[in-house]
């Protein structure tokens, strides 16, 4: 069963955002993937839908000797638009700007003073500069040290600067909370906007409006009802090119204290007193810091880790994490998480949360799995009924953006049998689709001023309290029988018996 569309959206679907006031952005690290990939295709569709301010325009900075020419074929090149020679294309082609730069180096951030008050001058960006760091971890604190030194990072007349800073943020919670001090040594918090590309999903965003918008779903969210709540985020890719920096974090590291840490939060958190940024994220730092640490027992047994070897994805066989490129052939990082996590609060004593998280897994798939309570059997002792099937609610976050509600019907016939049927939509069939990199809706929320999306400062320690203590465990305790599991399958068998010795199991994905 699927939902028809409506005839008419409601006027809040109607309305368009109004564009984003004047501002300048500077991309450190404007040649590498993630600024050609995410940001650049971002900027673009959110000029095409008339979000982005006349007013604009982007600074990239690299080390990269290039022209601006060459910077502007690049970017021609990876966005491969169909609408060459449009007002909208030229007008973006014209905000582009490059300039050569060591992160390090004062002079680099004297230069781009001079740029930005040129473009000042030119584009009427009003001294409004949004700074993102889409470079590797080690140039972080250097650059908002510049920044400060420089004073591009100083606010005064009106006239605002924000910090945007790239996933990893640390690499445990010792280097998280270094970090966050040397950054708010020079940035108040209301300045720093840590982005997860997660939270640009639609269907993530419309967790709080699912929950907290519909009388009839927040009544049963919590223990009475909920039996369970699983988290999936299954890759089929393995590291590609990433091979030597993720040989060094591992999976733990690089999706459990962001990523699935910000799923959990929203599942789990408390109605906000508003929708205003830190309303939101005063409750979503509750729900974390709520997350009962494991032991160094409870490690052994809840925590599940595991490394892909040779299988076959889509039909196409491929090679053992450890033959990757930049990967050790005798590696001990994981490349699959499962952990089992309780919540120590009102709401949800008593209710697991699994999560689990890997690469070259069976199919592309991030979902939760909300798992209701399985209804009273005495009313169908007496009849051809001999289970019944507990009711679910899952919210798919990728490839399809959707959700789906499972609930028991009679089957047609003479005899009283039960069925399952889904009643199930898709954003992309219901509210038509975009083709949006999920990054447009962070961008102008920075650009704004909306911190909502963004994680603060204790929301990201609280998630890196959770994982230090299996990251401990497993330093001392090295994995003995890596590969145990093969490219193409759903992680291991450990992963399984997690839920099994509950009397559970992970929902099958089709």
């Amino acid at each position: 069963m699927s939902l028809s569309p409506v005839t008419e959206l409601d006027d809040e679907f109607e309305q368009a955002g109004k564009p984003a006031g004047p501002c300048a952005m500077v991309v450190f690290g404007a040649t590498g993937d993630l600024t050609m990939r995410k940001l650049v295709p971002a900027l673009y569709n959110l000029m095409k839908a008339h979000l982005l301010p006349r007013e604009f325009a982007m600074v990239g900075v690299a080390i990269d000797d290039m022209s601006l020419d060459d910077f502007r074929q690049k970017v021609s090149r990876f966005l491969q638009v169909e609408d060459h020679g449009t007002e909208a294309w030229d007008r973006f082609q014209q905000c582009l700007h490059y300039m050569r730069g060591d992160f390090g180096d004062a002079a680099t951030f004297t230069q781009l003073g001079e740029v930005l008050s040129a473009i000042d001058q030119k584009f009427g960006t009003d001294q409004n500069y949004l700074f993102y760091l889409a470079t590797a971890p080690k140039f972080f604190s250097e650059i908002v040290k510049q920044l400060g030194q420089s004073g591009l990072s100083k606010q005064d007349n009106g006239h605002w600067r924000r910090v945007v800073i790239e996933k990893p943020f640390g690499h445990d919670l010792d280097s998280a909370q270094a970090l966050n001090y040397n950054i708010k040594g020079i940035l108040s918090e209301k300045q720093i906007y840590r982005i997860d590309h997660y939270l640009g999903k639609e269907t993530v965003q419309n967790i709080m409006v699912f929950r907290f918008g519909n009388g009839i779903f927040e009544p049963i969210w919590n223990r009475r009802y909920i039996d369970h709540v699983a988290i999936t985020n299954a890759e089929t890719v393995g590291v590609e090119l990433r091979g030597s920096y993720f040989d060094n974090a591992g999976t733990l590291r690089d999706m459990v204290p962001n990523h699935m840490m910000q799923l959990i939060s929203l599942t789990a958190m408390e109605p906000p007193a508003s929708f205003s940024a830190d309303a939101v994220r005063d409750e979503q730092a509750k729900a974390l810091n709520a997350i009962q640490p494991l032991s160094s027992e409870d490690v052994l047994h809840q925590a599940i880790r595991g490394q892909y070897g040779e299988g076959t994805v889509a039909g196409e066989k491929v090679q053992a994490y450890r033959a990757e490129p930049g990967v050790s052939p005798e590696s001990k990082t994981e490349t699959f998480v499962a952990m089992k996590l309780n919540i120590d609060n009102w709401r949800w004593a008593g209710v697991p949360f699994y999560l689990r998280t890997g690469k070259r897994m069976a199919k592309r798939h991030t979902e939760i799995n909300i798992q209701f309570k399985r209804a009273p059997f005495q009313l169908f002792r007496h009849t051809a009924v001999h289970k019944l099937q507990p009711n679910r609610l899952v919210i798919q976050i990728q490839p399809d953006e959707g959700m789906a509600l499972g609930f028991g019907a009679k089957i047609p016939g003479p005899q009283l049998r039960l069925g399952t049927v889904e009643m199930s939509f898709e954003y992309s069939k219901y509210f038509g689709a975009d083709p949006y990199t999920g990054y447009e809706v962070l961008l102008y929320d920075c650009m704004i001023g909306d911190a909502t999306l963004f994680q603060r400062a204790d929301m990201v320690e609280a998630g890196w309290r959770i994982v230090d203590p299996v990251i401990d465990v497993w330093r001392v305790l090295p994995a003995r029988n890596f590969p145990n599991y093969a490219a193409g399958s759903w992680g291991p068998k450990e992963a399984d018996d997690l839920m099994e010795r509950d009397g559970r199991q992970w929902r099958k994905i089709e």
